[in-house]
């Protein structure tokens, strides 16, 4: 076990005992998981924790026993994330101020060419040493391109790529052009080199966009000196003799013609956010993908969801990628220089502003404490250039107010956490069928579809009331001789669930007790779409053009009008309104006339009546199949169209499936629950079919071997949690929430792997959490964590900080309450401090 440790960990390594956590202070934790108790499904669970993809910090060392699980985190230096650090900035005689400049990196250095200093345009090239944060001039031979401005740059292979920009004596206004050649830097001689290229070149331009892919280099847009541009080139980079540049033939929803916006490459997608277009500025997302050369507007239907909303219209911005993130920053806004930075998730679709940490040092030192700690953030700027190392971004210059130009150097540490499998989890438990509990008789034809009473209470009241009234029933038939009479109109009840069987149930597959409900006005199809919504708060966005898919979604809408889904109302509307074309308008405007979907119908006779469709519309042969009453509205909504009417309510979303989640947590679902959950004695009643969706050890169990008496006792491996921390792994489990204090990071570090959860995105927020929060104020909460955790060194730190600040300690109330053995390691820890001095002086005060 010993070597295990030494090989993975050299310089840190620490003896731990299996069921142990241990921390290393300068920059290790080493966790040992116990052997799975759980008979029956122990290798169902080991399989799922193997096969568990983890984030790259994270190891596994597959030589260790089956007996336990062995993991390294390599914190290294702690770097509390999403923290900006103000890096030395460049001194004047190293090199000048500047804006409109390029910054990239390379392996541990950051590389500034060219730009202006407000006077003049530059060429020169400034090296930052990331490691030393140190500035220098780099080694250069050659000739170098002509100072410029607005270029572009970037990295391949041990080389730099500069393409492009503005050049000219800007103090004297001559020899102004844009250029569109293209130079090499070798990192490693130091040597400028021109690719002289034969054939057609890009037309000459700058701020433009570039990047690699796929060893080529690929330029998009820009400005030409008369128009801004939206074409794009390529040339490939790997071999300086045969290379020639192509033009690409784009399809899609191009991006308008614009200049001075950033690109970043996310997913092999390429992304291109905001910028300036003519005279408009616009917030538009668009992605590009290499492969077809096609182009895609993002959709906003994440706001939908409750996130955010894009960043406001901008130029001068930067944008980089780091895992599944592009992150915006600066810019001018609307003639303001904002200084948030925006995220973009490119897998949820989602937009949120990064609130940055605050900036505490050192937790030992005299005055700092997390109330009295700082946030330093880089002030507002345009036309500055940003670059990722590692787990960082770095970002240089740009223009501050007043048209300052700035030498500044900020660092922004990111967080790199798997993404939220809420929605996800929650859809296989829908598709794969397993743990069902209520059938849904739906229509004339009575079609059936499962689903679960957890989930479907959670998410819709008029769904929960169906629910009850057909257990009501159920249950007061149990009570009666059978009379063979029907039961009522709109349900048929033949069986219930619950914690317990009710008498004269039948069983559905997993030993699962089943419910009926007849829903008459429901039919299969748009039903099974309403309950994908419910699983997963989203809906499978129709096919352009196809009929079919559009009229399935307008029925989808009549049944959530019906049901009160407000939001799923909203989606249906938006992916209607989205999915609309000349080829289908007639048949969703009839067929919304007929299902009195009025929303609907306004926004296809508007559609209709536009100039550039009216012609063709009424030249199709549908427009003489329509009903009369409809050809008389159109005709007269072309002659006089009516009155816009404009909103000033917000329109209301409805509630998502975290926050339907949350409150069925919270009590909602307390009238559904069918197991109890056993903490040190203490029980909590829960959800079989949520704790199966989000836990593999839970599935295993549930599917193989059900306690009787529906109580199962909760432990991470040999560790029974706090009843605080038992409560934050529910709300994780429930909703994919992962805000808790600090202590409760200790207790739940090693969850996902004991419960299996799909990732390990709760272990990363553990492992932040502890990174960041040790202060004064929590310092006892979580003295007492690692102490019944057996964290040793946790616990040694954390008495360091207590000795170190006993003076406001002591005034805390949580210290009243420790354990006398704790008090008793306090005082110990205390008394190793006291020099003889120290006791020589209290003595003559005595």
């Amino acid at each position: 076990m010993t070597s295990s440790v030494s090989a993975s960990s050299p310089s840190n390594s620490i003896g731990v005992i299996p069921g142990w956590v241990a921390f290393d202070l300068e920059g290790t934790i080493l966790l040992w998981t116990a052997k799975r108790r759980l008979v029956g499904c122990h290798s169902h669970v080991t399989m799922s924790c193997k096969s568990t993809k983890v984030a790259p910090s994270v190891d596994f060392d597959h030589s260790c026993s089956d007996s336990v699980e062995y993991l390294t985190l390599n914190f290294g230096p702690f770097e509390t994330v999403h923290r900006w650090r103000r890096l030395p900035p460049c001194d004047e005689f190293v090199g000048a101020r500047r804006s409109k400049h390029t910054v990239v990196a390379y392996r541990y250095a950051i590389y500034v060419f060219g730009g202006d200093n407000g006077k003049n345009m530059l060429n020169d090239l400034l090296r930052f040493d990331v490691k030393d944060c140190s500035w220098c001039r780099a080694f250069t031979t050659g000739t170098p391109p002509a100072p410029r401005y607005h270029h572009s740059a970037v990295v391949y292979g041990s080389s730099m790529f500069v393409f492009g920009g503005y050049t000219g004596d800007i103090y004297s206004n001559s020899n102004l052009k844009n250029k569109n050649d293209l130079f090499e830097y070798k990192f490693a001689t130091g040597q400028w080199t021109e690719w002289k290229v034969e054939g057609s070149l890009p037309v000459a331009r700058s701020a433009h966009g570039a990047t690699v892919y796929s060893d080529k280099l690929w330029i998009f847009a820009g400005y030409d000196g008369n128009a801004r541009l939206n074409d794009m080139w390529t040339i490939s980079l790997q071999d300086r003799e045969h290379a020639c540049w192509e033009e690409i033939e784009q399809s899609g929803e191009i991006p308008p013609s614009c200049c001075n916006f950033p690109v970043a490459v996310c997913r092999d997608k390429m992304f291109v956010f905001s910028g300036q277009s003519g005279a408009k500025i616009t917030n538009n997302l668009f992605q590009f993908e290499f492969k077809g050369h096609m182009w895609t507007r993002i959709p906003t239907e994440h706001l939908l969801r409750g996130s955010p909303p894009p960043p406001q219209r901008r130029y001068g911005h930067t944008m980089v990628a780091f895992d599944r993130h592009l992150y915006v920053f600066g810019g001018a806004a609307d003639n303001t220089l904002p200084n948030e930075l925006h995220c973009y998730d490119v897998d949820s679709q989602t937009w949120e502003v990064i609130q940055p940490s605050l900036d505490i040092e050192d937790p030992l030192g005299n005055e700092m404490t997390s109330s009295q700690g700082s946030i330093l953030m880089p002030s507002g700027r345009l036309f500055h250039a940003a670059a990722v190392i590692q787990d960082a971004m770095y970002i240089f210059g740009g223009t501050v107010d007043n048209n300052v130009r700035s030498g500044e150097m900020y660092r922004f540490q990111f967080s790199c956490y798997p993404k939220c499998t809420l929605h996800e989890d929650y859809g296989k438990l829908f598709e794969n069928r397993q743990f069902c509990n209520v059938e849904f008789i739906l229509g004339e034809r009575e079609e059936k579809v499962l689903g679960h009473i957890a989930i479907v209470t959670a998410r819709c009241q008029w769904l929960r009331k169906k629910i009850l009234q057909a257990r009501d029933r159920v249950r007061q038939k149990s009570k009666q001789p059978e009379n063979g009479e029907e039961g009522g109109e709109e349900e048929v009840v033949v069986v219930t669930g619950g914690p317990r069987d009710i008498p004269g149930c039948t069983r559905a597959s997993g030993n699962q007790a089943m419910l009926e409900v007849h829903i008459r006005e429901a039919e299969a199809q748009p039903f099974q779409v309403l309950m994908q919504f419910l699983y997963t708060d989203k809906i499978q966005y129709p096919r352009r053009g196809h009929v079919q898919d559009v009229l399935l979604i307008m029925d989808v809408y009549k049944l959530a009008l019906s049901f009160k889904l407000v939001r799923l109302e909203q989606l249906c509307v938006q992916y209607i309104e989205a999915s609309v074309d000349l080829q289908n308008v007639l048949s969703v405007c009839e067929q919304a006339n007929k299902l009195q979907l009025d929303q609907l119908k306004e926004h296809c006779l508007n559609f209709v009546v536009k100039e550039t469709h009216f012609n063709q519309v009424i030249m199709t042969k549908e427009f003489e199949r329509l009903s009369t009453p409809l050809i008389v509205e159109i005709v007269r909504r072309k002659q006089q169209p009516p009155p816009r009417v404009y909103l000033d309510q917000p329109v209301d979303i409805g509630t998502s499936l975290v926050q339907d989640m949350k409150a069925y947590l919270e009590g909602g679902g307390l009238d559904f629950c069918d197991i109890i959950l056993l903490l040190d004695g203490h029980p909590r009643p829960a959800h079989k079919a949520i704790l199966a969706a989000r836990s593999s050890y839970f599935e295993a169990m549930f599917r193989s071997f059900m306690p009787e008496d529906g109580q199962v006792n909760i432990s991470i491996g040999e560790m029974v949690p706090s009843k605080q921390a038992f409560e934050s792994m529910l709300r994780y489990i429930y909703y994919g929430d992962v805000n808790m204090p600090p202590e409760d990071s200790l207790y739940l570090f090693a969850a996902p792997y004991y419960y299996g959860f799909s990732n390990n995105r709760l272990q990363a927020y553990c492992k932040q959490n502890l990174e960041m929060n040790v202060t004064v104020e929590n310092v006892l909460q979580i003295l007492e964590a690692a102490d019944k955790t057996q964290a040793w060194d946790m616990k040694k730190h954390c008495l360091h900080i207590i000795v170190h600040q006993f003076i406001k300690v002591s005034k805390l109330p949580n210290l009243r309450s420790l354990s006398q053995l704790l008090l008793l390691d306090i005082i110990e820890s205390l008394a190793s401090h006291i020099s003889d001095k120290q006791c020589a002086e209290m003595g003559s005060d005595i």
